[in-house]
C-alpha cells in the first residue's frame, strides 16, 4: 500500500484542506496516484452546496465500491460537508468506505491510512502544511460559520465559528513563505468575522496588520467576507497596508429586501449599497466580487429585477451566480417553498450572466494600454499566466522570453481584453535566483 489519492470538489476551505491532509500522506510515505480507482487509499473532499456537488460525490463511491470488490484492502474515506455530526445514515448507505470526517478533521483519515501501512501517524507526522506549496496558497483562519443564511446547510456541517490565533496564524504563513509561496488568500466562511471568542480580543484588521509584517510575502488577500461583518476598520486596513491587495468579495445574494429577508442575510438592500460606497470612499481603485442566488423561494420577476439592478449599478468584476437548489436540513427546506420552476431559474441565470458579461467586458476594456505589476502563478500553452492585485488573469504574450518562472513578477501592458481575461506584453520581468533576492530584468 503505497499510493493516495485525494478528489476535491467545492470552495476553496475544501481546497486548503486536501493541501494539508496530502502532507499528512507524504510523511506517512504514501505517493500522490492521479487515478483514484487505481490509488491505495482514496479519500473524497465533499461539497453539499449544490446538489450536483453531491451527486457527483456518490457516483464516484459507487464507482469505487466496484474497485474495492475486487481489490478489498483499498481503503476508502469520505470528509467535507458531506459528513454531519452523525454518520451512522452514510455507514448504512455507503458500507465501502472506512473512515468518515468532518471538515478540519484529519485524523480519523491518517489514522486509517497508518493502521493500514503499518506506521503510527503521532510519530512522524508534524505540521500539516503542503512541502511544495504554490506561489499562491490558501490559509484557513476560521473555520464554520455562525450566520444560518436560510438556504445554506454549511453551519450545520461545518459547525460553529473557531478562529485561529495570531500567533499560530503568522507562524503558518513564514513556514509558507519559507518554502517559496508570495501570495496568501486567508479563508473562512465569514472571513470578517474572524476573532470573535479569541481572548485577548482579535479582528480580521489585526491579523491583517500582523501577516503584512511576513519577510518575504509579497501579497495578502481574504474570502468570503459578509456585509453585516465588515467594519470600517477592516476596510482602512485593506486601504492602508501595502501587501493586502485590492480585491474583497462581498456577497449580497439577493436585491430584494423580502428576499433577503426570507434568506436571513440580516441585511437590507440600501444597507449593502451603502456598504458598496464606504468600500470604494476608502479604496478607490477597489475591484468588487459579489455572489448571486437566482430564484429563491418565492421570488418574482419585479424581486429579480431588483437584483439585475444591484448589479447595474454596482458594476462588480466578477459575479459568481447559482440558481437556487433546495438543500435538506435548511430552514429554507423547511419554511419556504421551491416555487420558481427549474426552467425560469434558468432563464434568469442566463440573464443575469449577459448583464454581467457586458459589464466585465466594459471594465476590462478600460484596462487597455495600463501597466500591471503582475504574479505570474501559472504556465500553459507556451504562456506564462498571472494575476494583478485585483485578481485579473492576465495571459502574457511574450512570455517565451522571460529570464523568469512561476513565482516571478512580470510588469505588464495590457494589448488585448476579454470579459474574463487580459492579455499583456511583458516590459519587465524579475529573476529569482537560488540564495538571491529579486532582480529586475528588462525583457
Amino acid at each position: 500500500m503505497t499510493t493516495y489519492h485525494i478528489w476535491t470538489v467545492g470552495c476553496q476551505m475544501n481546497k486548503a484542506d486536501s493541501e494539508r491532509l496530502a502532507s499528512g500522506f507524504e510523511q506517512l510515505g504514501l505517493s500522490e496516484c492521479d487515478d483514484p480507482r487505481g490509488a491505495d487509499v482514496v479519500v473524497l473532499n465533499t461539497c453539499v452546496v449544490r446538489q450536483s456537488s453531491e451527486d457527483r460525490a456518490t457516483g464516484l463511491l459507487g464507482d469505487l465500491k466496484k474497485a474495492k470488490d475486487i481489490y478489498p484492502e483499498r481503503r476508502i474515506a469520505v470528509m467535507g460537508c458531506m459528513v454531519g455530526p452523525n454518520s451512522e445514515e452514510l455507514n448504512r448507505r455507503f458500507p465501502q468506505v472506512d473512515a468518515w470526517a468532518r471538515p478540519q478533521q484529519f485524523r480519523p483519515i491518517l489514522e486509517m491510512a497508518g493502521e493500514a501501512i503499518g506506521i503510527d501517524p503521532d510519530g512522524c507526522i508534524q505540521e500539516l502544511l503542503p512541502a511544495d506549496p504554490k506561489v499562491s496558497t490558501f490559509i484557513p483562519i476560521i473555520h464554520g460559520c455562525d450566520k444560518f443564511c436560510s438556504f445554506c446547510i454549511i453551519p450545520y456541517r461545518r459547525g460553529r465559528e473557531v478562529s485561529r490565533s495570531v500567533e499560530e496564524l503568522v507562524h503558518e504563513t513564514e513556514m509558507l513563505v519559507s518554502r517559496g509561496v508570495r501570495e496568501v488568500t486567508l479563508l473562512g466562511q465569514n472571513v470578517d468575522s474572524y476573532g470573535h471568542g479569541l481572548d485577548p480580543a482579535h479582528d480580521l484588521a489585526d491579523l491583517l496588520y500582523a501577516i503584512n509584517e511576513v519577510s518575504g510575502l509579497d501579497r495578502i488577500r481574504f474570502l468570503t467576507s459578509h456585509p453585516s461583518d465588515m467594519s470600517e476598520k477592516i476596510i482602512r486596513a485593506v486601504g492602508e497596508l501595502p501587501k493586502v491587495c485590492e480585491n474583497i468579495n462581498l456577497p449580497f445574494q439577493a436585491g430584494d429586501d423580502v428576499i433577503l429577508e426570507r434568506m436571513r442575510r440580516g441585511y437590507t438592500r440600501d444597507e449593502y449599497l451603502r456598504k458598496i460606497d464606504e468600500v470604494r470612499t476608502i479604496i478607490p481603485d477597489i475591484a468588487m466580487v459579489t455572489d448571486v442566488i437566482v430564484g429563491f423561494s418565492g421570488e418574482t420577476e419585479e424581486q429579480f429585477a431588483n437584483t439585475l439592478d444591484i448589479l447595474t449599478q454596482v458594476r462588480f468584476d466578477k459575479v459568481h451566480s447559482a440558481a437556487y437548489s433546495v438543500r435538506p436540513g435548511t430552514i429554507a427546506a423547511r419554511q419556504h417553498p421551491d416555487t420558481v420552476s427549474i426552467e425560469e431559474k434558468k432563464c434568469r441565470l442566463v440573464e443575469l450572466n449577459e448583464l454581467q458579461e457586458t459589464i466585465c467586458t466594459e471594465i476590462n476594456a478600460g484596462l487597455a494600454d495600463r501597466e500591471f505589476d503582475v504574479l505570474i502563478d501559472g504556465y500553459s500553452r507556451g504562456r506564462f499566466t498571472g494575476r494583478t492585485r485585483t485578481d485579473k488573469l492576465v495571459h502574457l504574450e511574450n512570455s517565451e522570453t522571460l529570464e523568469t518562472r512561476i513565482g516571478g513578477f512580470a510588469s505588464v501592458r495590457i494589448t488585448e481584453t476579454t470579459p474574463w481575461s487580459l492579455q499583456g506584453k511583458v516590459t519587465a520581468a524579475e529573476m529569482l535566483a537560488a540564495g538571491d533576492r529579486l532582480r529586475v530584468y528588462p525583457a
